[in-house]
């Protein structure tokens, strides 16, 4: 299968994206993994799919692929990209639309300035909805990582994340840490991992262990579960500047029942083809 496809970027976390609006793409987790192979392959973090709507009163269809090929609910860097992508193609004229995810509607929109804001929704906290197994309904609760009582806040933005809060990002233990708390029992759909260092009530500092990714450059979902986190806590205040190793977002939210706006860029890398089997 011979695959036309454009290499994206949202503060360094790269996707490839794929136009399936006019003909459907048959992705395999096999041909997925191709994809995003970073040798063999184009290279990724995500794959993103543009489909046509599946229903009346949205736009777009938006689908999100891991690099491990398990298929996600909801990708905030991509979001960005995948407006941007849907302008340069000429597939909408509308400055902001309406997307159709796997964990609900989705509406970003492409600024004056070049930047995009997405309306990411309203946080989930409700430990069976994120999904997280816990009898309680705490901020900030013990997870037994290796041994170790890690305290985190459990968020989902779509997809379920964990949010500790550490004193220096730089020296974090993301590596050791992320892959046991990404396949932790107590997420029973596996989850994120946010390592936030908090500089000022108005700035944080963020790395992300994603699930089926690893560590990315940035995470949209992961700075607005962070900065969720960090309000609850009572640690921030909105908007929030969010310093990731790939660049900047600002990230706002008015507390519960609200939902979450992100700020960002999103940058079109390359063009091409690509057979793949």
């Amino acid at each position: 299968m011979r695959l036309r496809f454009t290499k994206m970027h949202g503060l360094g976390n790269d996707f490839v994206v794929i136009d399936a609006t006019r003909a459907p793409v048959e992705l395999t987790p096999e041909r997925v993994r191709a994809i995003a192979d970073r040798h063999f392959g184009v290279g990724c973090d995500q794959l993103l799919v543009v489909e046509p709507p599946s229903g009346a009163g949205v736009d777009f269809r938006y689908r999100i692929f891991n690099a491990d090929g398990g298929e996600v609910e909801q990708c905030g860097n991509g979001a960005r990209c995948f407006v941007r992508f849907v302008h340069e193609k000429g597939l909408t004229d509308k400055r902001e639309i309406r997307v159709e995810t796997r964990s609900g509607i989705i509406a970003p929109r492409l600024e004056g300035n070049g930047l995009v804001t997405v309306d990411m929704g309203v946080p989930v906290l409700e430990p069976a909805r994120i999904p997280f197994v816990s009898d309680s309904g705490a901020v900030v609760q013990p997870l037994d990582v290796g041994g170790t009582a890690v305290p985190i806040t459990a968020v989902s933005m779509g997809n379920p994340h964990a949010v500790q809060v550490v004193a220096d990002v730089d020296t974090a233990p993301v590596a050791a840490q992320g892959p046991l708390i990404e396949n932790h029992a107590r997420f029973p759909a596996r989850v994120n991992a946010g390592f936030m260092q908090v500089v000022s009530p108005s700035h944080i500092r963020l790395r992300v262990y994603e699930r089926g990714a690893g560590e990315t450059l940035a995470c949209g979902t992961g700075a607005c579960t962070a900065v969720v986190a960090g309000i609850l806590r009572g640690l921030l205040q909105s908007p929030v500047r969010v310093e990731t190793r790939g660049g900047e977002l600002e990230i706002a939210w008015a507390g519960p029942g609200t939902p979450v706006m992100m700020t960002g860029p999103a940058v079109t890398v390359f063009e091409g083809e690509l057979e793949v089997a």
